[in-house]
């Protein structure tokens, strides 16, 4: 406790340089933490489009349907299971889903391309599938009609109301085949997923495919990001082996790459900025070290254990970077608060290009305790560091020399 409060009184010898030292720390916490809230928040918009775009958060399945996407590795969605998505927290939405390879033919024309079989409603409460209507109207349940994408509707030269072929293979071997009226075109913002292929009523899908009560897929829309992998977990350990759960992470990682990749260059600006900080920390600390010498060598002259010196170095260097992180999070936290209750519009072409991707021109930032918790630890871990150097140097003072000092 003395050494803590010898470290105190020490620190405001010299005022002026404590805080020149202090607001050096307190400007890189205010910039760093804002920077990595408006990475966060940016991150877990992206998610969430990619996730309602089409995936969902997580699908449950068949446990060999990823590896071997088949007609034949689908399952039968049973009731427990349905009841256990509806009494799992953190779950919002849930949706069972058909999907396989058709043949798509009208006249002389033939396209290859996914079919999906949907819950109208359910798939538009989840995706909202329904806005990218371009022409004609959605599905109602048990509809006979199929929704086409725009790319795949052009290149068939089809318009509303024509019939169209579809063959494909049906559950162990069975032929599926049937005539569908086209009852709408969708439009989507990526031309990837403007070419794939259409969408049936889920009844409708397992009549064609011969696979009654059948689904490929349950897709699972959650409240936030950040609760994927506790539900994740607890579906796991609630369905066993009998299901096989996947995250957007293993159906779409390239999204994961690339937001490791941007963090990974964010780290690097953040590594310099904190950089700066250390050395002023250093700096300061090295000035005070020159100015006390004489008064060390006095204290340890007249008996002071040197490691009680080093703590009182240690408490200073501490309290400096701590001091710091306290005073940048008491502005940092309102400012954050702020701007998660009022996003950042982004204008102009910048944010038409968003719209064209399907995408919010809206710069978001999260509240999330990484984005304060990681800035304290790191500056922690500076203030450590740095404090190594007075450890040092007072372990190799010589009280003669420094009495002469």
């Amino acid at each position: 406790m003395r050494s803590f409060v010898m470290a105190w009184r020490n620190l405001w010898r010299n005022r002026r340089r404590t805080l020149i030292t202090m607001a050096s720390v307190f400007f890189g916490v205010i910039l760093s933490t804002i920077m990595t809230s408006m990475q966060e928040g940016v991150y877990s918009k992206m998610i969430d489009n990619v996730v309602k775009f089409y995936t969902g958060y997580l699908q449950v399945q068949d446990p060999d349907y990823w590896d071997n996407k088949t007609i034949n590795n689908t399952f039968v969605p049973s009731d427990s299971l349905f009841a256990l998505l509806g009494q799992t927290e953190g779950i919002t939405e849930y949706v069972p889903r058909m999907e396989s390879f058709t043949l798509i033919s009208t006249g002389d024309e033939t396209k290859g391309g996914a079919l999906i079989g949907i819950d109208p409603e359910g798939e538009n409460r989840v995706t909202g599938l329904k806005q990218w209507l371009d022409k004609g109207s959605y599905l109602e349940e048990d509809d006979n009609g199929i929704l086409l994408t725009a790319s795949l509707a052009e290149n068939l030269e089809v318009d509303i109301g024509d019939t169209l072929v579809l063959l494909s293979q049906g559950y162990h071997g069975a032929s599926a085949e049937g005539l569908f009226p086209l009852r709408g075109v969708l439009d989507f913002p990526s031309p990837e997923m403007n070419s794939m292929g259409g969408y049936i009523s889920l009844s409708r899908a397992r009549d064609f495919y011969w696979a009654e009560d059948r689904a490929t897929s349950v897709v699972v829309m959650l409240e936030n990001y950040d609760e994927l992998e506790e539900v994740t977990g607890t579906l796991r350990s609630e369905l066993g082996d009998d299901y096989g759960i996947i995250t957007w992470v293993g159906m779409q990682p390239q999204v994961k790459q690339m937001i490791e990749a941007d963090r990974a260059g964010a780290l690097v600006m953040k590594a310099i900025l904190y950089l700066l900080i250390g050395f002023g920390i250093l700096g300061t600390i090295i000035m005070m070290l020159s100015e006390r010498r004489r008064e060390m060598g006095v204290m340890i002259s007249i008996g002071m254990k040197k490691y009680r010196l080093i703590v009182v170095m240690i408490f200073e260097t501490v309290m400096i970077g701590i001091l710091g992180v306290i005073a940048g999070f008491l502005v940092s936290i309102p400012i954050i608060s702020f701007l998660v209750n009022n996003p950042i519009p982004i204008p102009g072409e910048a944010g038409e290009a968003y719209s064209q991707f399907g995408l919010e021109p809206v710069i978001y930032f999260s509240s999330r305790l990484s984005v304060f918790s990681g800035q304290a630890i790191t500056v922690l871990l500076i203030t450590l560091a740095v404090a190594c150097y007075p450890a040092l140097h007072t372990i190799r003072l010589k009280a003669v020399q420094a009495l002469q000092s």
